[in-house]
């Protein structure tokens, strides 16, 4: 196998889409390192372990010899990511922005090495660009091709508001890409179209586009939604090994439908498996199977994985310690 062969297999590992690998590849036989974007919404500035899941590949190409160019979205920040919004999120002042922004970089930091980044600030270049550049980036898009985003267009069709501002988000987040002059861009699938249209924006401007590289996002300790501080629903990555540890005890075993039924009594289990300890998709299905038989009870099953993505963030001690004191307190049902 060729060393292209294997650096491309190093990037498509875990990723859910990829447009396209044919240009990946042409990338990589170039042999030169290549500018892989991430971008933060510090409007939202709290990690969590889905997010984490994304870090750590971003960490294995990190250590391959590739740029992170890790960005933080000032700028855009003000204007606030309307991806799965229903309604229009209020503006951050600018002071709410920076103290939100260094709160993610330092989080980062955790699993990136911050030496070996790239870090930006879109208002670099956004507050040079003024209303003529502004009005420029927004000639290379239609309202048409806007509002084939699907909570646009449900925000439409439903004449609930939709600003301007919104409107430009996926332009601004678009041009970034212009300005670092990115090869690569990740996130997660709620912001595919986002990553989209920040190939046509590269095209618009005489770049040649960006590929873009999307991981199924993480469901949250419900079950049902994803996973998300503001739902109530997340393990924070800089939470304390104890909470840690008993928030991923609280996973439910399964999620009924309407009817109460349960289709796959065990799959929330082996999704946290398969996305924060990355175990290949057979193994899950064994884990599953066992499970069904009886010969895994769930409880043990969590505690395992609750017990490795502790010692992911903290350390094989801590996670001793955490497993130790949620038997203690929760399983033995003694007082603290």
């Amino acid at each position: 196998m060729s060393r292209v062969d294997d650096e491309l297999r190093l990037f498509l590992d875990g990723t859910l889409q990829v447009e396209s690998a044919a240009e990946l590849r042409a990338k990589l036989e170039r042999g030169r390192p290549l500018r892989i974007k991430l971008g933060c919404d510090p409007s939202a500035p709290d990690l969590h372990v889905g997010h984490g899941t994304v870090l750590r590949k971003l960490r294995r190409l990190q250590d391959a010899g590739h740029t992170i160019v890790f960005i933080v979205g000032d700028f855009t920040g003000m204007i606030g990511d309307p991806s799965g919004k229903s309604k229009t999120r209020p503006m951050l002042s600018e002071q709410q922005v920076k103290q939100n922004a260094q709160t993610y970089v330092d989080q980062v930091g955790l699993i990136l090495d911050t030496s070996r980044i790239e870090l930006r600030f879109n208002s670099e270049w956004f507050r040079e660009m003024g209303a003529a550049g502004m009005l420029r980036l927004a000639s290379h898009y239609t309202l048409a091709r806007m509002l084939e985003r699907e909570d646009f267009a449900n925000r439409m069709a439903t004449n609930s508001p939709l600003s301007i501002r919104e409107l430009l988000y996926p332009l601004v987040q678009g041009y970034d890409s212009v300005a670092i002059e990115a090869d690569i861009e990740v996130g997660g699938t709620d912001q595919t179209f986002n990553l989209l249209v920040g190939r046509d924006v590269q095209r618009a401007y005489g770049l040649e586009p960006q590929v873009i590289m999307t991981y199924p996002l993480l469901v949250g300790l419900d079950g049902k939604e994803k996973m998300s501080k503001s739902l109530g629903n997340a393990v924070g990555i800089t939470d304390e090994p104890n909470d840690m540890f008993g928030k991923l005890m609280s996973l439910p075993d399964g999620v009924p439908d309407e009817e109460g039924n349960l289709g796959h009594p065990y799959g929330v289990i082996c999704h946290y498996h398969q996305a924060l300890l990355e175990w290949p998709l057979e193994r899950c299905e064994a884990l599953e199977r066992e499970l069904e038989a009886g010969r895994v009870h769930p409880r043990d099953a969590k505690a395992a994985m609750a017990r490795a993505v502790v010692a992911q963030y903290h350390s094989e001690a801590a996670a001793d310690a955490a497993a130790g004191e949620f038997e203690r307190v929760f399983a033995a049902r003694e007082l603290p």
